[in-house]
């Protein structure tokens, strides 16, 4: 019974996510080089330009699966943008079961599955073919199996995960550094040198081994970027992701939707995947957008509830005591959302938030634990919680003519126009 709720959830978010789902009509914001990729990959198994090699920056896995939804709806919108739309809908699934095994709750699973599914940061992702979506699926898949312990299939995972973009390496890194410390405070260090060979075997060796599976295509190919730059592949591929890493750090040409990490949790500047003033509404001034803009209220909501659980995070490690929901919510952050401080210089977005928006809605979900479970009385604890959702609901069904690019009139564009960094 308690995954009924999800899959129905479920259902109904992969009908927002296939209405109408051809328009914005052409290539949306960076689509234009994924969908070009995909494109490439269905016919050669490489990415070029024309009859030349082309240097791409981001590994195969992405634009595969886009590739994969060219291929079987064809080349259009739709085909484009379907892989995005049923990994969109996975994704619910799989943080459902994730929120199941942290709370064994199913009227908490439900809430975490119906928060996932009013996300428009989430929507617009799920009807886009862009990359994060997809890093961020198979990275809460890993998570998943690691907290499950199953070590082998987390490593498979994360190697997928890197395979679309290479920002998943920070969780595999926290993770290996978590299982390394488990190892070495409970056992001696002679004793440690077998499990800590193993825990690098699962989470070092095997997603390099699995990541470099999904460039079979390059390898395969004469065609692809520097692939005759030596007579051994292996040596050829290392020298080009060495100029991949040269380009992903020396990145910081200026972008007007650019937005640093400190805007991305409060939604400072959201970026514009697509905008125009077509004909077709009520007035002769119209508006369509796709703002790739999380649901205000569910991140404000989210932004506190996560301070509230760093509180007892810390709380828990001063006690001595396990809390595997707040060790999840801070793993989320450490490796999705403070790597990009330091990386003050580079062009950076706030779609890229999406990888932690898992973590953030397992921190609402904490909070309403708490509150559910308090010494308040059931009709006002509920009532809290009950009010939060609607307000997250509203405020979801208000902004989704923008997640979704129904054209509108630029009155009623402006009116969602609550911050000028939104323009």
């Amino acid at each position: 019974m308690a995954a009924i709720a999800p899959i129905l959830i479920a259902l109904a978010s992969f009908v927002l996510r296939i209405f109408n789902l051809g328009s914005p009509k052409g290539l949306v914001f960076d689509e234009v080089y994924y969908v070009d990729g995909a494109r490439d990959l269905l016919k050669y198994g490489v990415e070029v330009n024309g009859s030349n090699p082309e240097f791409i920056v981001h590994p195969p896995v992405g634009k595969w699966l886009i590739a994969s939804g060219i291929q079987v709806f064809g080349d259009s919108e739709f085909g484009w943008r379907f892989a995005s739309a049923l990994f969109g809908t996975l994704l619910i699934l799989v943080f459902a079961r994730l929120v199941h095994v942290l709370f064994y709750s199913p009227l908490l699973t439900a809430l975490g599955a119906a928060l996932m599914s009013l996300d428009g940061l989430l929507l617009v992702h799920s009807r886009t073919a862009l990359l994060d979506l997809f890093l961020t699926f198979f990275t809460v898949i890993g998570v998943l199996l690691w907290h499950r312990n199953r070590h082998i299939w987390a490593g498979v995972a994360f190697g997928l995960a890197i395979g679309c973009k290479w920002s998943a390496i920070y969780f595999v890194a926290i993770i290996g550094l978590v299982a390394v410390y488990r190892i070495l405070i409970e056992k001696d260090i002679r004793k440690s040198l077998k499990p800590i060979a193993a825990k690098f075997a699962q989470y070092g060796l095997l997603p390099v081994f699995v990541y470099a599976l999904t460039w079979s295509g390059w390898f395969m190919s004469d065609r692809g970027w520097s692939r005759q730059w030596s007579s051994n592949p292996l040596t050829s591929w290392i020298h080009y992701h060495s100029e991949m890493f040269n380009f992903h750090t020396g990145l910081t040409t200026t972008h007007p939707y650019q937005a640093n990490p400190w805007s991305w949790l409060i939604m400072g500047r959201p970026t514009s995947f697509f905008y125009a003033s077509p004909d077709g509404c009520s007035t002769d001034n119209c508006a369509q957008e796709v703002l790739a803009l999380g649901t205000p209220i569910l991140w404000w909501v989210g932004t506190i509830a996560i301070a509230v659980v760093v509180g007892y995070w810390i709380r828990s490690l001063i006690n001595h005591r396990v809390d595997a929901a707040a060790n999840l919510v801070v793993l989320g952050l450490a490796a999705g959302y403070l790597p990009w401080f330091v990386m003050q210089q580079r062009t950076v977005f706030s779609f890229y938030a999406i990888i932690i928006e898992p973590f953030l809605i397992i921190a609402i979900v904490y909070c309403a634990k708490l509150l559910l479970s308090s010494d308040l009385k059931p009709v006002i604890s509920q009532s809290i919680v009950g009010g939060i959702f609607a307000l997250i609901l509203l405020c979801f069904l208000f902004f989704f003519p923008l997640f979704t690019g129904q054209v509108i009139t630029y009155e009623d564009w402006n009116l969602r126009m609550w911050f000028n960094s939104w323009i």
